[in-house]
């Protein structure tokens, strides 16, 4: 009976590229051939307990594009990446029965679903090593200035000062070498359609402030175009409440959330910007927002399962409601509020909303009518294209009342509307149909 052939794993989720890439460049400095896998879990399709698809075309449309790219790219390092629309237990399971897996190299995740995924792979593959990174943090946790993550502080303004003093952002990962041709595993897979999900194909909607492609090259792309083309970047602070246009924000948070480009990829990136074109207060709120996006993910290190709970992270007991009629009316946008239905409505027809749109809606929801946050969180990660579980889950908790928000705020959002919207255009964008 002929050997198996010994193989290193790159098991690919939220971390979909190839440049500051811990995993892979690990992988690559040993001697095995080196195969990626990336799985689509069906479970990520399905629909939820509140009523939605765990994942919506949007996001999907999206996360193909990302993987399509990813497998391009690695094939320039002559590495095949296998792809499946599978539970990856089974994708695990399978690839042992014709290759010997010595070790698989993957990013570290935290919160339940993605830790039961792990551990079935995990009892698929009893003989082979699994080693972990930290590889989607600004700051990471060695370089924190806590002992360990109860220490972290509840508020914001703390943590930010107290790493922006004493911690570092590292250099990015070297890019792995090429590997031999004669080590590549041909395992290249097909990259499911929209369809082959379950979902519907769909136009992006030309008033979209998101048009943007998924994939790696897409990032840097955009990346280009923001800070070097037009050099957007010296004005982000004032130009981020923004509601219409492509860039009125730096629109990095998609690629962000699925992993195409790093946050230290971006840091750097925005330091180059510093030296060669401006530093400013806005070059500077790039980072302050990364540093945001860190806190968020140091959050649920430290809460666990505590950020998908009712009470959140501060264990509130308020009475929440959880009404149909007012659930259909607030997705629909048909609140009493314009500017809560022209976010709504964009949402749903793009998969994006703007940094100030979602604390509003997020404030309408809990806040004016009290329904439960879980809800309009949960709608939020069927819909966003840039959905990440720490930010969205830890947003939610904060504009609801139950997380981080020493102030626990709410909005007024006729005043909101006024601020931000004074001319009308955006409402009128989104609601042509109802207001002419």
């Amino acid at each position: 009976m002929q050997e198996k052939q010994k193989i290193t794993i790159v098991w690919f989720r939220n971390d979909l590229r190839t440049r500051d890439q811990k995993s892979l460049y690990e992988a690559c400095q040993n001697e095995n051939a080196v195969l990626g896998v990336y799985c689509f879990d069906p479970s990520h399709f399905e629909t939820t307990r509140y009523g939605f698809k765990k994942t919506e075309k949007y996001r999907a449309k999206f996360l193909i594009e990302s993987v399509d790219q990813l497998s391009n790219n690695l094939q320039h390092l002559n590495i095949s990446l296998h792809v499946a629309h599978k539970h990856p237990s089974e994708v695990f399971k399978q690839l042992s029965e014709r290759y010997t897996i010595t070790s698989v190299f993957h990013q570290t995740e935290w919160t339940q679903e993605e830790k039961e995924v792990e551990a079935k792979v995990k009892s698929a593959l009893p003989n082979t090593d699994f080693i972990e990174n930290y590889n989607q943090f600004l700051f990471h946790p060695e370089d924190l200035p806590y002992d360990s993550f109860q220490d972290i502080p509840e508020v914001y303004t703390n943590f930010r000062k107290k790493c922006e003093k004493e911690s570092e952002v590292r250099a990015e990962v070297p890019a792995p070498q090429p590997r031999p041709t004669h080590q590549l595993v041909e395992e290249r897979n097909q990259v499911p359609s929209l369809s082959d999900l379950g979902l519907e194909d769909f136009e992006t909607d030309p008033r979209s402030a998101f048009p943007f492609h998924g994939g790696e090259n897409e990032a840097w792309k955009r990346i280009e175009h923001y800070f070097w083309d037009t050099k957007k970047l010296q004005y982000y602070k004032k130009t981020r409440n923004g509601l219409l246009g492509t860039d009125y924000s730096s629109k990095f948070s998609a690629w962000l959330a699925n992993g195409s480009i790093s946050a230290v990829s971006i840091y750097h990136e925005v330091k180059a910007f510093e030296k060669q074109v401006k530093k400013n207060q806005d070059t500077y709120w790039l980072i302050f927002e990364l540093i945001w996006r860190d806190y968020f993910k140091y959050i649920s290190l430290k809460h666990g399962n505590k950020i998908f709970r009712l009470g959140g992270v501060l264990n509130k007991d308020y009475d929440w409601g959880n009404n149909e009629k007012a659930k259909r009316d607030w997705m629909h946008g048909n609140t009493p509020e314009d500017f809560v239905n022209a976010n709504m409505i964009e949402i749903r027809e793009t998969g994006f909303m703007s940094n100030r749109g979602r604390q509003n809606v997020n404030s309408y929801w809990a806040k004016e009518w009290k329904q439960d946050w879980r809800i309009g969180a949960a709608y939020f990660e069927s819909m966003l294209v840039d959905y990440d579980v720490h930010s969205n889950w830890g947003n939610w908790m904060y504009n609801s009342g139950v997380g981080n928000d020493p102030r626990d705020r709410k909005f007024n959002i006729k005043s909101q509307a006024d601020r931000y919207d004074s001319n009308g255009k955006y409402q009128r964008t989104w609601l042509q149909d109802r207001l002419f």
